[in-house]
């Protein structure tokens, strides 16, 4: 296996949650393993009241029940604990910049414990297999690393997983430098300007990604309907997407005054 070459911590994590809407489900299980430069690993691994019923349909893919977690802490009483094993890291994780990120962001914003992964890099390790290959995460285990993935959809079991598929990525594949800020770029993580990928980014412009106005920038769409954003205020959209686009609005109207 190939090493990963750092020149900060890099935090691998998994999440297993009541679903997948980051604006209305909760974290049941979280699990981080920490590679520092020099190699060796620290984790951090607990479960959690999600402060809600776990669907049936979520407890039969991790097989957390309600009873599994009645006693266990919340996400406020443990934020701060989380914010601080992931000081000054780096971020990886499968699939993690699309639902991972997205709803742990949330989960802090929910509780208003200050924390920006923006501009910490990311490796997802699931698009550098999609680009390549095209699997799931058993299958990358396995075409990666010839290992089976027991104990599937355990966060921390998917976490260990991750990082042999990404060290079996780099042995690999030669055009893939093994270098986090080139990893980042490699995934794709600097386009988007909310975690759940609703605002994309086209050489610093804001634009929408989804709905009737998926292409159009987002400041020409406010100035000419601007019910669009009282609409996604009151709608069900993250914390994080109404933050972005209150920031977009607000420079919208800075500008305005500026120029009166």
């Amino acid at each position: 296996m190939t090493s990963l070459k750092l020149k900060r911590p890099i935090a691998f994590f998994d999440l297993e949650t009541t679903g997948t809407n980051p604006a209305k489900d909760r974290i049941v299980e979280i699990a981080i393993v920490k590679i520092n430069p020099d190699g060796s690993r620290e984790t951090y691994e607990k479960r959690l009241n999600p402060e809600m019923p776990i669907p049936a349909e979520a407890s039969a893919i991790h097989g957390i029940h309600d009873e599994d977690v009645a006693h266990a802490p919340t996400f406020a009483q443990v934020a701060h604990e989380i914010k601080q094993f992931l000081q000054h890291c780096d971020l990886g994780g499968y699939n993690s910049n699309q639902f991972d990120l997205p709803l742990l962001a949330e989960s802090f914003l929910r509780v208003e414990v200050p924390i920006d992964f923006r501009k910490r890099k990311k490796v997802d390790v699931q698009q550098i297999f999609f680009k390549k290959e095209q699997r799931t995460l058993s299958a990358a285990l396995q075409f990666y690393c010839q290992k089976e993935l027991t104990g599937a959809h355990g966060a921390l079991a998917d976490v260990h997983a991750t990082i042999d598929v990404l060290e079996g990525q780099l042995a690999r594949y030669d055009d893939l430098e093994n270098d986090i800020d080139a990893l980042d770029k490699f995934t794709g993580n600097n386009e988007f300007l909310d975690y759940s990928r609703r605002i994309r980014l086209k050489e610093e412009v804001p634009y929408f990604n989804f709905g009737k106005h998926k292409g159009k920038p987002v400041a020409k769409v406010f100035k000419e309907e601007p019910q669009y954003y009282d609409w996604m205020m009151q709608a069900d959209f993250p914390l994080d997407t109404k933050q972005a686009i209150s920031d977009i609005l607000n420079n919208m109207l800075l500008k305005k005054d500026a120029h009166k």
